[in-house]
């Protein structure tokens, strides 16, 4: 084990420092997701406890980790070096969303463009979730932390598939929240895969053409046991969506920080929750209508009524 992690350390040219034996388990690194092993800082719960006082907390956030390539470019450090703090950054977002009771909290983790990266990047990365899994699934259920993922999950090897399969299974009856990982994902391959399925039910004669609406595309997504997200992030500075959930981020408000990933922080987090807060979400409605109406606003959110 240890000589495959040293052929593993020299792909990426790694400092000789690395190779210590002490350093090999953290820097493969747990996942450490939960509040058993981080406590946010006093200035943070007091902050959380302001947003939730508020009330408008997000149902559901999704979320596009990027930068990870970038910060390690900018400190000499190998690529898989960013991945590895990426993961630091993963766990306190997820401590953050929970304490502040989001219900939803969506990763962009992989995409399907993203197999076409070095092969030892993303074997790297396959060996990382692997690890995660297994090292983090005991926690997430011991938190009421529900996991699931969305993507072309027969494309990923079989050892991750595995590992999801059983943490989908152990915590599959929690409730306080529910993390769902977006892996060997593609917006546009879930939207194909959607007018297949319902071409395929009308050629069949189980759903005809005039029944076909919104609601009928969104039966048919990765996603269709999950509200459509409030709130998109994304870290990295770029303002593009870049293949995620494209069907469901049609009313999200949209938060773009040029923070990278590795850098981003429980408060960064929360100043996303605070600009949401901030927000006059209308859906397609004008200011009089929201402030006369708040039926109106749930009506236009589920595409039952034409706004003006």
């Amino acid at each position: 084990m240890l000589l495959y992690l040293m052929l593993s350390l020299s792909l990426y040219k790694i400092p000789a420092v690395f190779l210590d034996i002490n350093h090999i388990p953290n820097y493969f690194g747990k996942l450490n997701l939960l509040y058993s092993q981080m406590v946010l800082s006093e200035e943070n719960l007091k902050k959380i406890d302001k947003l939730k006082a508020k009330g408008k907390i997000p149902e559901h956030v999704a979320v596009i980790m990027d930068g990870n390539g970038r910060w390690a470019k900018a400190q000499g450090l190998p690529r898989v070096v960013g991945h590895r703090e990426g993961i630091k950054t993963v766990r306190k977002v997820v401590e953050t969303s929970a304490n502040l009771g989001i219900k939803y909290l969506t990763l962009y983790t992989f995409s399907t463009e993203n197999w076409k990266r070095p092969q030892t990047e993303v074997s790297t990365l396959m060996q990382l979730i692997v690890k995660s899994l297994k090292d983090e699934t005991d926690d997430l259920h011991k938190n009421d932390i529900k996991l699931t993922a969305i993507g072309d999950l027969s494309k990923l090897p079989l050892d991750v598939q595995r590992e999801l399969y059983e943490s989908f299974e152990k915590t599959a009856s929690n409730k306080k929240m529910t993390l769902n990982l977006a892996l060997s994902y593609s917006g546009r391959l879930e939207l194909i895969n959607a007018v297949k399925a319902i071409s395929e039910k009308v050629k069949n004669g189980l759903l005809s053409v005039e029944e076909i609406g919104e609601r009928t595309i969104d039966e048919h997504l990765f996603t269709k046991n999950m509200p459509d997200p409030d709130l998109l992030i994304r870290t990295g500075g770029e303002f593009r969506v870049s293949n995620f959930l494209l069907w469901q981020i049609a009313y999200a408000e949209i938060y773009v920080t040029r923070k990278l990933w590795p850098e981003f922080t429980p408060g960064d987090f929360l100043d996303a929750i605070d600009d949401f807060q901030k927000r006059e979400r209308r859906f397609g409605l004008v200011s009089e209508q929201i402030n006369n109406n708040e039926q109106k606003i749930d009506n236009a959110k589920n595409g039952s009524i034409t706004a003006d």
